[in-house]
């Protein structure tokens, strides 16, 4: 007689109805589909008109969309395939402007009463939907020179106010000496290092050597500022990223730190990659100056000319006119102090302007500035940093080039604080551009994009056409194998093979796992190895019943004797699964977490599955042999 419990085959039977419930969303395919948000307060709400606008711009492009509604706060366009979703998206774009997000997506198909118990569709990978992938290298010592930029300018500063007599402050042009200053004797080095080391604590202050009236002080960073700064501007990237890729209008992106310094990001649905990598990877800003005189003014053309420039001042080019205008060196606000920006046009003069929103610090500086300097000159700097790539000893390298342009310089009619505007732009679309870059936060340094490549939506939909052909091909030959071999207890164990599948796939829908070609290979090597236990169980009970074992008793040794072998053998597969999601990143972290979950559902449907289904079969019947 059988001894399986009650319990067991209970929670075999809830085992099986979650892995069929959970696992059946991904029978329905996702629509292409483009989602229209409003993202400026200005915009036209959408409603009704705004889908009727949209509907018949598509029908006037010939663009033919399954379905345009509205759906709470955003209109959706769905499109019977992606080359359509691309061409609705171009249509929609080009008629609502700047003021809306066009995103593309993949709209679900899923039946509202499964999603009521939260079972819904794995999301999809970039190599079986398409997409773009960026892998981007941030440098970060463009960081560091802008702080040890403003450390020396705060060390000249507290040196003045203390009358203490220096010669000069200047970075060190040796790694890790930071700051170097020189002072005129001794005692003015001691005071000095005092100083310095009380008012800036993460600086680390050491005498350097001293020749005649020349005494040497090295201020430098300390390490744990330096690791934070790093991990610092990682994450700021990193958020900075996820608003202007939210502003670009892509549906889930993808969008992680991968080792010490790069990013990679990962844009589904987007088949433009040079318009993805000129906004993401844009490093575009603006600075806020005093300006000493206006472009061209006879001290800039004669700084121009012979580079003597004024200690207090820099000098830069008026965009498109090349004019020399001297700049003051300290900045009244700085991008990463805006808080929103939307484009338009000036209605004093007609030209493109940007409309600038501070934040309460950044407010509270221009007041002051304004206040104290109405009818004084104020400079707009547009900074960009580019890449230029050269060879150096046969081997390619890229080096960082950062370009300072005033974009406007004009007289301070009046104070403002909080919101202006800033006009001088070349066209409209160079303020759309800009005002999206600000709006979206500035980069905290340059990044380099070192890798990048394309998927079509055409190769994704082969991709899981292959993968697909792959798990079919895969289970079949598995079944039909252990069919043969094990005749009854094979069927049994193919039984069981088919619910780890479904199971597997439940668990995956239901946390979230993002499907890869990765994932699938995961998920065929899982049923290969699946089998594995009923092997080791069905060789076992063949053993007891030669060496004269009664059948159920050959049964019960079975699964009781080949359950430490299983177990050892899948918590070696586990270990190697864990080690590849917690080390590995990208493809291999994703193929590692299909191998782990597809190790515990394997022991579960494999060992109590199949002993709940033997059970039941010969259970309550007298037994001369078994079909295995």
């Amino acid at each position: 007689m059988s001894d399986f419990p009650r319990w067991k085959y209970a929670l075999v039977v809830l085992a099986m109805l979650f892995g069929i419930l959970y696992a059946l969303p991904n029978a329905f395919t996702p629509l292409s589909a483009v989602q229209v948000t409003a993202t400026n307060q200005g915009a036209a709400p959408v409603d009704d008109a705004l889908r009727q606008k949209v509907a018949d711009a598509l029908s006037k492009a010939h663009v033919v969309a399954t379905d345009v509604e509205v759906q709470g706060d955003h209109l959706l366009a769905t499109f019977a395939n992606a080359d359509l979703q691309k061409s609705g998206a171009d249509t929609i774009s080009a008629l609502l402007g700047d003021s809306y997000t066009v995103a593309f997506k993949l709209q679900s198909t899923v039946p509202g009463w499964l999603t009521a118990i939260h079972a819904n569709s794995m999301p999809l990978g970039l190599d079986l939907q398409g997409g773009v992938h960026f892998l981007m290298q941030v440098d970060q010592s463009g960081v560091l020179d802008k702080l040890e930029n403003s450390y020396a300018d705060d060390i000249r500063s507290q040196l003045r106010d203390k009358n203490i007599r220096y010669e000069s402050v200047s970075r060190s042009t040796v790694a890790g000496q930071g700051i170097v200053v020189v002072l005129r004797s001794s005692a003015d080095r001691s005071s000095a290092a005092d100083l310095i080391a009380g008012n800036s604590p993460d600086l680390a202050v050491t005498d350097g050597p001293s020749t005649g009236d020349r005494y040497m002080l090295y201020a430098a960073i300390k390490p744990t500022k330096l690791r934070d700064l790093s991990l610092g501007t990682i994450k700021q990237n990193l958020a900075t990223l996820r608003n202007r890729i939210n502003a670009l209008g892509v549906s889930e992106p993808l969008i992680q730190q991968q080792g010490e310094d790069h990013i990679v990001v990962e844009l589904a649905g987007v088949q433009d990659p040079a318009g993805a990598k000129k906004l993401i990877g844009a490093t575009a800003t603006l600075e806020y100056r005093p300006g000493i005189g206006y472009p061209g003014d006879p001290r800039a053309v004669e700084a121009a000319q012979s580079g003597s420039i004024p200690p207090d001042a820099n000098l830069y080019y008026y965009a498109g006119t090349h004019a020399p205008v001297l700049v003051g060196k300290r900045a009244i606000v700085t991008g990463d102090q805006l808080v929103d920006a939307s484009s338009g046009v000036d209605p004093t003069n007609g030209t493109p302007s940007v409309n600038v929103t501070l934040n309460a610090s950044g407010a509270a500086k221009m007041q002051e500035f304004t206040n104290a300097n109405v009818g004084k000159p104020m400079a707009v700097l547009l900074i960009n940093t580019v890449y230029e790539t050269s060879t150096v000893n046969g081997k390619e390298v890229r080096t960082p080039k950062t370009t300072t342009e005033v974009i406007n310089d004009a007289q301070i009619q009046s104070p403002f604080g909080k919101v202006f505007s800033t006009n001088g732009l070349g066209s409209p679309k160079e303020a759309s551009d800009l005002a999206l870059l600000l709006k979206s936060g500035a980069l905290a340094a340059p990044m380099d994009i070192v890798e990048q490549y394309v998927i079509g939506p055409s190769l994704g939909q082969q991709n899981i056409k292959k993968g697909f052909d792959s798990v079919m091909l895969g289970l079949l030959l598995v079944l039909v194998c252990a069919a043969i071999y094990y005749k009854l207890f094979g069927l049994v164990a193919d039984i069981a093979l088919f619910f780890n599948l479904l199971i597997l796939v439940a668990v995956m829908s239901m946390i979230g796992v993002t499907l890869t070609m990765p994932g699938i290979a995961g998920i065929v090597l899982t049923l290969g190895m699946a089998i594995d236990a009923n092997v080791l169980i069905c060789e076992r009970v063949r053993e007891e019943l030669r060496n004269g074992s009664t059948p159920h008793a050959a049964i019960h040794a079975g699964y009781d004797k080949a359950w430490a072998t299983i177990l050892d053998a899948n918590v070696t597969h586990l270990i190697a699964a864990l080690a590849l999601m917690t080390m590995g990143t990208g493809a291999i972290r994703g193929f590692g977490v299909t191998l782990g979950i597809g190790i515990l559902t394997s022991m579960f449907t494999s060992v109590v599955m199949t002993h709940a289904f033997t059970a039941l079969i010969h259970g309550r019947r007298k037994l001369k042999t078994l079909s295995v």
